[in-house]
């Protein structure tokens, strides 16, 4: 293999540019070109296949920085259609015209579903990224609990679960993602900083973060100590939820909430809104499940309370909602992130210099440490061929107590307990600096442009 392809697809994440960085160095290692695609598939679509070439005479270029939030390459959301057979066919051959003998793809379950049908035509692996942490399984054989029912939506089914079983940590297929670690960095920090409001007004924060389908971020901001975390994994009970409320600001005069975006009520419905939009990728995008919690409450304790335990406040006033948005996803990533991101695209590289494709490349835990390894990208398919989120295991988290169990602790605490470098805590002093007051932004698009060649765009 002399020449290889390196794209970031779907959502950006702290850590891409980690993992870029880390094919381009083991590549170099193997004596092996690096071209970098821009924009992701989106620059496959192009006839142009606008490209970097990452590695000039085996050397890493300047702009890649392993402590670069984002992705120097850029990123979209469109994807390959698999069943346009056509379009794949232009691409493989543009891709040739290239001389391009492997691909390796930066992403997510959306990422896999637009890499296997080039797989047909090249090989390739993907090195995962994601800072839902919903990449992978709970364990080896959780794809085959899956069922579904017809409906009268336009996919023609609704997909369910069935109870899991219990597992051991060691068990997880991708046992963390890059970009979560720094995710929950930002969301624990997040929750620390809003407490000190909520606690000096003698007030309810609830604050949203993300978690489509699966709560792991909101698990890990249980560092920030909120009073009670809620994920889509257990439907909310609105009884339950409000009586330890009620309990909570007895004790404290206050209470901090947090929320994954995707949280359902005890009937499986969604409690924020749902727009009548799906991203490119064509995921539902929710909105408003804070709010939707903030509803309840005013709903359910009512303005006498809060008129007589706080100052003649509306319960409107006294309960407030803040989200912690697109910081999740950007920025500097934290070491855990940018360590790991490093060495699982190494290992992507190595999968295909060793002859195998359409795998992923996974983090795994075994023995009390973490090593790479690799699995088969069907193996996270269920029986009718679809990747589904992997959910927060119930075994990870205690619904009574609002809380991650015993077990959760555990899980965090592999992940957590060395995540942060004194360089992370050494990088906050430059925000400071007088430079970043007399001095632009110097934006790293500017250097990649001057580095972008396109092919004859006829193909």
């Amino acid at each position: 293999m002399k020449r290889i392809a390196i794209l970031t697809a779907g959502g950006d994440t702290p850590a891409l540019n980690a993992t870029i960085l880390g094919a381009v160095q083991r590549a170099n290692q193997l004596r092996i070109e690096v071209i970098g695609i821009i924009k992701g598939f989106s620059g496959l679509l192009n006839p142009q296949v606008p490209h970097v070439h990452l590695n000039p005479l085996f050397q890493c270029i300047p702009e890649l920085d392993a402590t670069r939030g984002g992705t120097i390459l850029g990123a979209s959301r469109d994807y390959v259609d698999a069943n346009d057979t056509e379009m794949i066919a232009r691409v493989a051959g543009r891709l040739s015209k290239l001389k391009v003998d492997g691909l390796v793809c930066v992403g997510g379950d959306g990422t896999i579903n637009g890499m296997q049908p080039l797989g047909h035509h090249l090989p390739t692996v993907l090195a995962p990224k994601t800072i839902d942490n919903d990449l992978g399984l709970n364990y080896p054989d959780e794809h085959s609990e899956w069922s579904r029912e017809p409906n009268d939506s336009p996919k023609g089914y609704t997909y369910r679960k069935r109870p899991g079983r219990d597992f051991d940590l060691d068990e997880m297929v991708n046992f963390a993602t890059p970009g979560y670690a720094t995710a929950v960095f930002v969301s624990a920090q997040a929750i620390q900083r809003i407490r000190t409001t909520a606690e000096s007004h003698r007030r309810i924060a609830i604050i949203e973060v993300m978690g489509r389908d699966c709560g792991m971020i909101a698990l890990g901001t249980a560092y920030g100590q909120p009073d009670i975390i809620l994920v889509p994994e257990s439907p909310v009970d609105p009884d339950a939820l409000v009586e330890r409320v009620l309990a909570i600001l007895d004790i404290q005069k206050h209470a901090v909430l947090c929320v994954s975006e995707g949280i359902v009520d005890v009937e499986g419905r969604i409690l924020g809104s749902v727009t009548a939009s799906k991203d490119p990728a064509g995921n539902t995008q929710y909105t408003g499940a804070a709010s939707a919690v903030k509803r309840l409450l005013v709903e359910r304790i009512g303005d006498a309370f809060f008129t007589h335990k706080r100052r003649n406040e509306s319960a409107d006033a006294a309960i407030f909602v803040r989200k912690v948005g697109h910081t999740q996803r950007g920025g500097r990533p934290i070491l855990f992130d940018r360590f790991y991101a490093t060495q699982l695209g190494g290992k992507a590289v190595d999968l295909l210099a060793d002859g195998l494709h359409n795998c992923v490349a996974t983090l795994q835990y075994r023995d009390g440490a973490f090593l790479l390894d690799s699995v088969d990208a069907n193996k996270l398919r269920d029986r009718w061929g679809n990747i589904h989120a992997r959910p927060l295991a119930s075994s990870l988290y205690d619904p009574k107590r609002f809380q991650p169990s015993a077990k959760g602790v555990a899980y965090l605490r592999t992940i957590f307990n060395t995540a942060l470098g004194t360089d992370d805590l050494e990088s906050m002093r430059s925000l400071f600096s007088t430079g970043n007051l007399v001095h632009p932004y110097d934006s790293v698009n500017v250097d990649v442009n001057k580095r972008i060649h396109r092919i004859d765009g006829t193909a």
